[in-house]
């Protein structure tokens, strides 16, 4: 009889490896391509960062009982708490601009098109 139990484990596994090949493909993708595989993932319908929150909230909430039932300590439940609210707002600001990359990936690209040489100044850096 197959053990059951190690299903999600392996699946959690498969989605893991699916989402360092589509890294790869998106490291190689021309920018309408790119624009396109973003705006999948940021839908915030159906999205992989809109999945991903929820996976977060329910192991938040398991988190929550084990520490209530004293298996695990409060600090988990409190870092998983605030991964949770973290994936939350960055998909809620994310939210805004997932329409205008699905518009580029449709849109062809203007012959002689050229990428800035320098960032633009609406790029801010953040220290650590």
């Amino acid at each position: 009889m197959t053990d059951l139990s190690s299903f999600p484990v392996r699946l959690a596994e498969d989605i893991s490896s699916l989402l360092r090949t589509l890294n790869d493909h998106l490291t190689q993708a021309s920018p309408q391509h790119a624009a396109r595989i973003i705006g999948a993932v940021l839908d915030p319908d159906d999205g992989v960062l809109t999945r991903v929150s929820e996976l977060m909230e329910t192991g938040s909430r398991f988190a929550r009982d084990t520490v209530h039932r004293g298996a695990l300590p409060p600090e988990v439940w409190l870092a998983m708490g605030r991964a949770t609210h973290q994936l939350r707002d960055v998909g809620t600001d994310l939210n805004d601009h997932s329409d205008v990359l699905r518009q580029f990936g449709k849109s062809p690209v203007p012959a002689g098109t050229v990428p800035p040489k320098q960032p633009s100044a609406m790029v801010v850096r953040r220290r650590r």
